[in-house]
């Protein structure tokens, strides 16, 4: 028994030790890494009023920091990555970049605020904290931290061997995709109309959750929190809503579920009257990313409204984002003053949010 005991032990320090240690995904997590370090470090050069967006996938797909900053007149970093990393995470590292005065917008996708605490000690950055940001890991609860410590599996260490290989015969060149892929302010760039997938469009379905599992969620609590501490700093935060397709009833009783993460916590909520609702063929490869057309057009709609929330002048965009925001299918600017719905805490007077 004691024999079995030690055998036990020394495998369960081999396998902690080895993904601790030795086996890494410089690949497929490196290029996570390596867009996560690039925003980080973009995002905390920027000189206060900064204008930081924070979400999944569809931050950079959806928005464009460069249509946004431009027409609000403020310096504006893209900072989201995918609904895969956790947003204790994510919140954790981009908190002390944020400072009196910024402005952080939150069109967190719908199913970030239902992930279960258990969903959230798995996700893919567990990964990620266990080999390289293990400092940042030991400050999140000892549930993620036992999360991340047992998160791989043996698949997982066959393709860290793979991936090593791949890496070491010089494959994989990181910097060179990710500057493809992502402009210097973190927009997803390159998703054309021509080039989506109509047929896959056609077929994606989603069901949204129902308001009980919005209120209930864990990543509600962690977004709460998040708006909490970020509102205590003198930063400007805003929930909005996600991107997703026309034809997907977004329930009033899920809105109301949304909105109130916000302003319950000393936030903000911006609703577009479109309530980011777009046709299918405005879509590049899933309900939350837009081609780049669209993002152009719903960034300049986004701007508009955080404009009127915020009390601050438009400055009229480059002719060039005007002109690619025009081919985005079926769509064509309002008016500004019917362009949004806006919904606040009642002390947005406050003078340590300066209107601009």
């Amino acid at each position: 028994m004691r024999r079995l005991l030690l055998c036990a032990i020394a495998s369960l320090a081999l396998y902690l030790a080895s993904f601790a240690f030795l086996l890494d995904r410089p690949l497929s997590l490196g290029l996570l890494r390596l867009e996560m370090r690039e925003k980080l470090a973009r995002g905390a050069a920027l000189p206060s009023p900064k204008l930081v967006i924070l979400a999944g996938s569809n931050g950079p797909y959806s928005h464009s920091c460069r249509v946004m900053g431009a027409t609000l007149g403020v310096r504006c970093e893209n900072g989201g990555i995918a609904v895969g990393i956790g947003l204790d995470d994510l919140f954790r590292r981009w908190l002390p970049l944020l400072h009196r005065g910024d402005i952080a917008y939150l069109p967190m996708e719908v199913q970030q605020y239902v992930v279960s605490r258990a969903a959230n000690r798995m996700d893919v950055d567990g990964a990620m904290l266990f080999r390289h940001d293990r400092a940042l890991l030991w400050r999140l609860p000892p549930g993620r931290i036992l999360g991340a410590a047992f998160d791989n599996t043996m698949p997982d260490g066959l393709e860290a061997l793979a991936e090593m290989a791949a890496r070491a015969a010089g494959l994989g060149h990181l910097r060179a995709r990710l500057a493809r892929e992502e402009d210097a302010e973190g927009d997803e760039i390159g998703t054309s109309l021509a080039t989506a997938d109509r047929s896959f469009l056609a077929g994606l379905h989603r069901v949204e959750p129902s308001a009980r599992a919005i209120r209930r969620g864990y990543g509600a609590v962690l977004i709460a929190r998040f708006v909490t501490a970020a509102t205590a700093r003198g930063v400007i935060v805003i929930g909005g809503l996600p991107t997703d397709f026309r034809d997907v009833r977004l329930p009033e009783a899920d809105l109301r579920a949304i909105r109130a993460v916000y302003l319950r916590h000393g936030g903000r909520f911006l609703e577009l009257a479109n309530r980011s609702r777009y046709p299918r063929a405005d879509f590049y490869n899933s309900e939350d990313h837009l081609a780049q057309p669209c993002q152009y057009f719903h960034s300049l709609l986004v701007a508009r409204g955080l404009a009127r929330l915020l009390h601050r002048k438009l400055t009229a965009p480059a002719s060039a984002m005007l002109s690619l925001a025009a081919t985005c299918p079926q769509e064509t600017l309002p008016p500004a003053q019917h362009s949004v719905r806006t919904s606040r805490a009642s002390r947005t007077a406050d003078p340590a949010h300066p209107a601009g």
